[in-house]
């Protein structure tokens, strides 16, 4: 996919109903690599500070978002 083809895809699952969580801050750049090794660009999203020490996963499906969490259970959605 282009860049611009994998914009216009997590577009449209984003105006849908995506799969958020919620991860410390301080995990960032562990749960970027998750996500880079795990499922495709084009299947997740990260957006930061949401919150006070906190960034926020968007996954297009709700199993990604599940194995997601499970990797940091005392760290997400606080």
């Amino acid at each position: 996919m282009t860049p611009q083809e994998i914009s216009e895809y997590k577009m449209r699952w984003m105006r849908e109903t995506p799969y958020s969580v919620r991860l410390h801050s301080d995990l960032d750049t562990q749960g970027k690599t998750w996500c880079r090794r795990n499922i495709e660009r084009h299947q997740w999203k990260m957006d930061t500070w949401t919150n006070n020490y906190e960034h926020t996963f968007f996954f297009e499906t709700e199993e990604h978002a599940l194995q997601f969490e499970k990797q940091w259970p005392r760290f997400t959605n606080q």
